[in-house]
C-alpha cells in the first residue's frame, strides 16, 4: 500500500481502474439479467456474453499500432467518456437487440482501454515497485470481480438495470476525471514512429513471436484461458445439478472464486520478488489445475469451496505474471501492441472454448468437463516451465538497453 502513498500517477490510474471495473462488473449483472428478462432466450443471453470479449479480439488483430502511435493517456480518457455515454443511453434501449449492439461499443472501448492500461503502467513506478504495481491493479480489480455481482444483483433486484446503468456511466465519467489527473506523458515515452499499418502491426506480431518471455505467455495462456473459459462455462451445472447445491451454492462457487483471485493477486508482487517470474508463472497454474480438477471430484459444494478457493489463488498469480512478462518483455515503443496481440489470441482461444464447452457439458456433464480441465492446466504448466526456462528479462530495464 505505500506504493499508493508515494506514487501519485500510480495511485491515479489505480483509483480510475477500481471504480470503473467495480462499475463495469456490477453493470454486467444488471445486462445480462436484462436481456433475459425481455427475451428469456440462451441466445440472446449468449450474444451479450460475446460481444463482451469479441470486439478485444478485433482491437488485437487490426488496431493495436494505435496504441503506440496515439497517446495512451488520450486513448483512455476517451475510451473512459465513450463507455460513459454508452452506459448513459443504455436506459432508453427498447430492444435485446440495442443492448447488445451497445453493449459491444463498450467492449470494443475497453479493448483499447486495457491495453492502454497495462502498457503505460511500468512509466508510473520504479523498476523495482513494477511486480507490486501489478498485484494491486489486480487485487483491486479482483475485489471488484468478488463484491460487484453481489451489490450488482441486490440493486437490479431493488431498483431496475437502469439504476445499475447510470451507476457505471458515472464511474467511467469518474475514471477520466481521474486519468485526465496524470501528467501528459508520464504514461508513455515517445510515440511510436509509424512505418505504414501493415508494418506496424506486422512488427507487433513478430515481436510476440521473436521474444522468450512474450512467446510464454502467448502459448502458455492461451491453452489456460481456453481451460479456464470451459470450467467458467461448465461451473453453474457443476453447482446447481451435480451438487445440487441451487442459486445459493453457485454463489458460494461464485464468491471463492473470487476470494481466490483477490488473494493471489495480492500475494504475487511478493512473491515474483523473491522467486523467478517464469517459476512463479508455472507454478500458479498448476495450482490452478489442482483445484480446479479437485473442484470437480468432490462430493458436495462444501467441500468443492476450498478448491474453488485455491483454483483462484493460482488464476490471481498467473494473471499478475502475465502483464509483468509482457511488460518486462517488450520496449514501450512497442508495448501497446504487443499487448493487444496477446490479449487477442487470447480471448480468440476463450470465445472458441464457450462455444465447444456448452456442447460436452450437455453430452458428458459438469464433472467430466472439469476433469479434462485439469489436464489441460497441468499441460499449460508444463508448458510454463519449459518455456519459462528460456531466457526471461527480470527487469524492463534489460529490455530497454537491448
Amino acid at each position: 500500500m505505500r506504493l499508493l502513498r508515494t506514487a501519485p500517477g500510480f495511485r491515479l490510474l489505480f483509483l480510475a481502474t477500481l471504480g470503473s471495473s467495480l462499475g463495469t462488473l456490477l453493470a454486467t449483472v444488471a445486462l445480462v439479467i436484462d436481456v433475459k428478462d425481455r427475451t428469456n432466450s440462451g441466445s440472446w443471453v449468449a450474444a451479450l456474453m460475446f460481444v463482451e470479449f469479441l470486439p478485444a479480439v478485433a482491437v488485437g488483430l487490426f488496431f493495436g499500432p494505435l496504441l503506440d502511435r496515439l497517446p495512451r493517456r488520450g486513448v483512455m480518457i476517451v475510451s473512459d467518456l465513450i463507455r460513459c455515454g454508452v452506459f448513459c443511453v443504455l436506459p432508453f434501449a427498447d430492444s435485446a437487440a440495442q443492448i447488445v449492439v451497445l453493449a459491444a461499443i463498450a467492449g470494443f472501448t475497453t479493448g483499447f482501454f486495457r491495453p492502454a492500461v497495462y502498457a503505460g503502467l511500468p512509466n508510473l513506478v520504479a523498476e523495482n515497485e513494477l511486480a507490486r504495481a501489478n498485484s494491486l491493479i489486480q487485487t483491486g480489480e479482483n475485489v471488484s470481480w468478488t463484491l460487484a455481482p453481489i451489490l450488482g444483483g441486490a440493486l437490479v433486484a431493488a431498483t431496475s438495470p437502469d439504476t445499475a446503468y447510470w451507476v457505471n456511466a458515472a464511474s467511467f465519467f469518474v475514471s477520466a476525471a481521474l486519468v485526465a489527473r496524470i501528467a501528459p506523458g508520464k504514461l508513455q515515452g515517445a510515440l511510436a514512429v509509424s512505418r505504414g499499418f501493415a508494418r506496424d502491426l506486422a512488427e507487433g506480431f513478430g515481436r510476440v513471436v521473436r521474444t522468450p518471455a512474450l512467446r510464454t505467455v502467448l502459448v502458455v495462456w492461451t491453452i489456460a484461458l481456453a481451460g479456464v473459459a470451459a470450467s467458467n462455462t461448465a461451473q453453474v451445472f457443476l453447482a446447481k445439478d451435480s451438487f445440487s447445491a441451487g442459486d445459493f451454492g453457485y454463489g458460494l462457487v461464485f464468491g471463492c472464486i473470487g476470494l481466490g483471485l483477490a488473494i493471489g493477486s495480492f500475494a504475487a508482487g511478493t512473491w515474483v520478488e523473491r522467486r523467478s517470474v517464469g517459476s512463479i508463472y508455472a507454478a500458479s497454474i498448476l495450482l490452478e489445475a489442482v483445484g480446479i480438477g479437485a473442484a470437480g471430484a468432490m462430493p458436495n459444494v462444501w467441500a468443492a469451496l476450498p478448491c474453488f478457493v485455491l483454483s483462484g489463488i493460482g488464476n490471481g498469480v498467473a494473471v499478475v505474471c502475465n502483464s509483468l512478462l509482457v511488460q518486462r518483455g517488450a520496449s514501450d515503443d512497442v508495448r501497446g501492441r504487443v499487448f493487444t496481440v496477446i490479449m487477442s489470441v487470447n480471448y480468440a482461444a476463450y470465445g472458441i472454448a464457450v462455444l465447444v464447452a456448452g456442447p460436452l457439458t450437455d453430452s458428458y456433464g459438469p464433472r467430466w468437463v472439469y476433469g479434462v480441465v485439469g489436464l489441460v492446466l497441468l499441460f499449460a504448466s508444463l508448458v510454463a516451465y519449459v518455456l519459462g526456462r528460456e531466457e526471461v528479462p527480470e527487469s524492463s530495464a534489460e529490455v530497454e538497453a537491448a
